[in-house]
């Protein structure tokens, strides 16, 4: 891994604690020589995680929609921004980016970028990592509910391994570290 992209919410929630974890989370990254790649905002977890990483002098790159950028939400510190035209155009631009995902919490767009990277791994059009770190049990019901969709048959049991889950930073960041992604192509298997 190179770059991590980071998908989380242009809020900071209602707990402290996530904005907490969003710049410890920035600054693991940093510390760890890899370079963040984010939404190129400065509010919110994003300018959280963002500012956490520029602190241990990380490399941090934006990609942000000009419609955004008009309403001043830009972070002006950035070791790179990317001025895109549309929210798909940022997505496939942070996606060619980097080579690893990690979501915190956020709300529906930032579930939005995790189900379609999810959705990408599982059609094996990418094998990197995808992780969540699983803040105050934030994404219990998510995990809870992948459970749900192999019990009732809308999900194989080996596509449980694409999502990796913890609450402690290191041990998510060295789980997508050694990450191997599953073996059988979701359009490709015989019975």
């Amino acid at each position: 891994m190179k770059y991590i992209s980071v998908f989380c919410g242009s809020s900071s929630g209602a707990e402290e604690i996530f904005t907490e974890k969003a710049t410890v989370l920035g600054k693991a990254i940093a510390r760890k020589g890899y370079g963040v790649v984010y939404g190129g905002a400065h509010v919110g977890l994003m300018g959280a995680v963002a500012n956490g990483a520029l602190s241990e002098k990380g490399e941090v790159i934006g990609v942000l929609p000009r419609f955004l950028q008009k309403k001043e939400l830009e972070h002006k510190s950035l070791t790179r921004i990317y001025i895109v035209d549309t929210m798909h155009e940022r997505k496939a631009m942070m996606n060619k980016l980097c080579d690893a995902v990690v979501a915190l919490p956020g709300g529906y767009g930032t579930m939005e970028e995790l189900f379609e990277m999810l959705t990408w791994g599982q059609l094996a059009l990418h094998k990197k990592p995808i992780a969540l770190l699983n803040v105050e049990g934030f994404y219990d019901p998510l995990v809870a509910l992948s459970e749900k969709m192999i019990e009732k048959g809308f999900l194989k049991e080996e596509y449980r391994d694409l999502l990796i889950v913890d609450d402690d930073i290191e041990k998510l960041l060295l789980k997508m570290e050694s990450y191997v992604p599953p073996k059988n192509e979701k359009w490709f298997e015989t019975k």
